[in-house]
């Protein structure tokens, strides 16, 4: 897996580096499959933003999140993350279910 952590305006310092792949390690555990991701941190004002995109095979997953503190946006953002990875992976699993039906029924 390529991972990609890049700052704008913002320096990416070691423990905020370690943080954020803390948090990824855990979603990762859900879908196994990522083959890419990118985060990039960035300050837009008074407001903290954290985006990401995770690359999985025939998807690409963005995730976006601000707040006040940078740290709170990073935990929302994979939260959310968290959440459309397991939505795109009942996805795949309903799908691949859903032809084995179709072709037990056919029998």
């Amino acid at each position: 897996m390529n991972l990609q952590i890049s700052g704008h305006h913002v320096e990416v310092t070691p423990p905020l580096r370690e943080y954020v792949e803390g948090k990824l390690k855990s979603v990762i555990n859900h879908f196994d499959r990522v083959t890419g991701v990118n985060v990039i941190l960035s300050v837009v004002k008074l407001k903290q933003k954290a985006e990401v995109t995770v690359h999985v095979p025939g998807r690409d997953i963005f995730v976006e999140s601000a707040e006040d503190d940078l740290y709170a946006a990073i935990d929302g953002l994979f939260d959310k993350l968290d959440r459309q990875v397991q939505k795109h992976k009942q996805k795949l699993q309903d799908h691949h279910r859903g032809d084995k039906l179709t072709s037990h029924l056919a029998e």
